[in-house]
């Protein structure tokens, strides 16, 4: 901890602070991804998916002429 608050010029006690706000940072970031990914599979569920090949033509499409709008 000395090492690294001297390597970055602040106190131990801002280094824990800043340690401490990223890890609720990350944990939040989490818990919405998890929340979004529960939702993408009651989409799934419900069948509100796009096939395969069609977003993969999407894709292809990208930067060319004509480009694709995307799937629905």
């Amino acid at each position: 901890l000395d090492e690294e608050a001297a390597k970055l010029k602040r106190s131990k006690s801002w280094l824990i602070n800043q340690a401490v706000r990223e890890f609720f940072e990350r944990r939040k970031d989490s818990a919405q991804r998890w929340q979004e990914t529960l939702s993408a599979l009651e989409s799934v569920r419900a069948g509100r998916v796009v096939a395969g090949d069609k977003v993969h033509a999407w894709l292809d499409s990208w930067g060319q002429v004509g480009e694709k709008t995307s799937p629905k």
